[in-house]
């Protein structure tokens, strides 16, 4: 489905989800079982994980999660659990084993990295019923989509390309992500609800008085649309050449830096319409929305970390000649990400303090806010459909 599939169509009044949906801890709970543990999560470039036995863990709600590059370079993916008594096998957020097996920390219980399957106890004998081949890893599904890497939970999952994105990655294709670096990494707690993160997202009312830098390279936004389109009279600006009136970067911007330079690194493999645009987008619910640049690409995960809580979790990616160049400054680009990062996150936290009144028990959706509506209709979606 395209991005835009759904412009002006919120003619009639429609109501936001309940209020209570941004706290309450019960429907929280809801979330972890219906969403979280049973759709397609973003977990990291898969060149974070760049030489065998290197691992990362990812908290998914309760549960915490090891993918690792086993000795044979797959990728693979287990509940961070040891199957003795519990203990976490990897209890640092990422590293290298330093053994050929994950070894538990606790009891030294032992494990393939390659299948889970239990290796060698720690005990001077086994009781007669005991069968290693019973006390293998729990696994988790993990899938790979041109270099990134996403987990799911529910063993049953489909793996669907056409149904991992929600707003469609199409338009990344001449991006060559699968072969870009990790460049930089940059973490924030944000004292909201994940919904909150996402709708903020998927609108731009808040563009001119939150975001002043973005809003000035992205001179679209300063209308308060993220879509020519979006604008009643577009119509009667259809032959502009404004990027004001028809989107893209402000004059002699090419892409998103602090002084809008790609600094001679343009990916040669982008159109003149991909570079044109600005910025291009990819969604995947729950957890992660890629933007494609002229000059990177950008990984925004997010992860939940209570009813009011989340994790946020990015990766700017770049081409290694770009890497490889002393002049080309990274901190151009990443910089001014963060820092309208850091403004959305400001606005969701105060987003957040509003919602608890005995007085407000739910918003209301504007028509430019159709993506919301979107979002919305899903989440409500997937809780009646994995309610069980």
């Amino acid at each position: 489905m395209s991005s835009y599939d759904n412009i002006n169509s919120l003619s009639e009044v429609v109501d936001a989800l309940p209020s209570s949906w941004y706290y309450d801890r019960e429907i929280y709970q809801k979330e972890l079982t219906s969403i979280w543990y049973k759709n397609w999560i973003f977990v990291c470039h898969s060149s974070a994980l760049s030489e065998p036995r290197a691992y990362k863990t990812i908290q998914i709600g309760t549960q915490n999660i090891i993918v690792l590059k086993d000795r044979k370079n797959k990728f693979r993916a287990y509940y961070n659990t040891c199957r003795h008594r519990g203990s976490a096998l990897c209890e640092h957020g990422q590293g290298v084993v330093k053994t050929p097996v994950l070894l538990c920390p606790y009891h030294q219980w032992s494990y393939s990295m390659e299948d889970g399957r239990l290796v060698n106890t720690s005990s001077f004998d086994e009781p007669e019923n005991f069968k290693k081949n019973e006390y293998s890893l729990f696994k988790v599904r993990l899938e790979e989509w041109r270099g990134c890497i996403f987990v799911n939970l529910d063993m049953n999952a489909e793996w669907n390309i056409e149904n991992l994105f929600h707003r469609s990655a199409a338009e990344l294709e001449r991006h060559p992500i699968e072969d870009m670096k990790i460049g930089y990494n940059w973490q924030k707690t944000i004292k909201c609800n994940w919904k909150s993160f996402w709708e903020n997202f998927n609108e731009c009312l808040h563009c001119p008085n939150i975001h002043p830098e973005l809003t000035s390279l992205v001179p679209l936004y300063s209308k308060r649309i993220i879509n020519p389109k979006d604008h009643p009279n577009w119509k009667d600006k259809i032959d502009s050449s404004d990027p004001k009136d028809r989107g893209g970067l402000s004059k002699g911007a090419e892409t998103w830096s602090q002084d809008g330079s790609a600094q001679g690194h343009v990916i040669s493999s982008l159109s003149e319409a991909d570079i044109a645009r600005g910025q291009l987008y990819a969604s995947s619910w729950p957890s992660v929305f890629i933007g494609g640049y002229a000059d990177h690409i950008r990984t925004v995960r997010i992860l939940p970390t209570g009813s009011e809580t989340l994790e946020l979790s990015v990766e700017w990616l770049f081409e290694q000649k770009a890497l490889n160049d002393p002049k080309y400054n990274i901190d151009n680009v990443v910089n001014f990400a963060k820092t309208v990062m850091e403004q959305d996150g400001k606005a969701c936290e105060i987003n957040q303090l509003g919602i608890y009144s005995q007085m407000f028990d739910k918003g209301v959706l504007m028509p430019e806010e159709y993506l919301l509506k979107r979002f919305q209709a899903w989440v409500k979606s997937q809780i009646t459909v994995n309610k069980n």
